[in-house]
């Protein structure tokens, strides 16, 4: 398993346990940023050999900091 952190700008969008769809904007950098749809939230930037092969993943905890909302997705890989 694998867990990883994505920044959401609103609460409300999605709920904790709930199965999420993954996608992966890739320019041609070399460096990678992942999505949960429908654009819900976004995660930093990965580098080729960080990347995130699962395109699922379902969120365990939702975090409410002074900065905004961040998601702890869980996917297998």
């Amino acid at each position: 398993m694998r867990q990883e952190r994505f920044k959401m700008e609103r609460q409300g969008l999605v709920e904790e346990g709930q199965e999420v769809v993954i996608s992966e904007r890739s320019p041609s950098t070399g460096r990678y940023t992942y999505l949960v749809e429908p654009s819900v939230a976004m995660s930093g930037i990965y580098r080729t050999n960080e990347r995130i092969k699962a395109r699922k993943g379902v969120i365990r905890k939702i975090e409410e900091t002074e900065k905004g909302f961040y998601l702890i997705v869980e996917m297998e890989e």
